[in-house]
């Protein structure tokens, strides 16, 4: 229910936030920041999920909410570079198209009817390419280590008497 309403949250603010601007140096540098959250957020997931009491269930909601972040940092960096002279795609971009663009590079599935066409497009698009290939392998080993590490703990606590009484 929490990872829902978090990722509902993320949504919402990405729907409604004013993404009709150009992709400046100054927006490059908050999506760098984003990203270093994200890392950092990671981490914070991974020992959350290490020290939790249902840390299978604590893994799911972690991939959950880091999942959506990741493409909604990338899905506004897109929308803001569909707005630069030249624009930085085949076509502008909404909301939807950033977002949908954002999930077909990340699934591969790459139906090519939205095109990078500037070199800064072309380059975040690499950026966000080889980020899906780390998120798919370091964040997904990172939590299920840490799922390991936690059910590990937890079958080495001491069992619970409080419902033998």
């Amino acid at each position: 229910m929490r990872t829902t309403l978090i990722t509902v949250a993320l949504i919402a603010v990405y729907f409604t936030a004013p993404l009709n601007r150009a992709f400046t140096l100054v927006t490059g540098v908050v999506l760098s920041a984003a990203l270093l959250a994200l890392g950092v957020l990671v981490a914070w997931q991974a020992r959350s999920i290490a020290h939790s009491h249902s840390p299978r269930l604590r893994t799911i909601e972690a991939l959950g909410t880091t999942v959506a972040l990741f493409l909604l940092v990338f899905a506004s960096s897109y929308r803001l570079m569909s707005h630069d002279t030249p624009p930085g795609f085949s076509e502008p971009l909404t909301h939807i198209d950033a977002l949908f663009f954002t999930i077909t590079i990340f699934t591969s599935v790459g139906f090519s009817d939205i095109v990078p066409i500037s070199q800064t497009a072309r380059a975040l698009t690499a950026v966000q390419m080889l980020g899906d290939l780390a998120f798919l392998g370091i964040v997904a080993k990172v939590f299920l280590e840490a799922m390991r590490q936690g059910v590990e703990r937890r079958a080495n606590e001491p069992p619970d008497d409080a419902g033998d009484r």
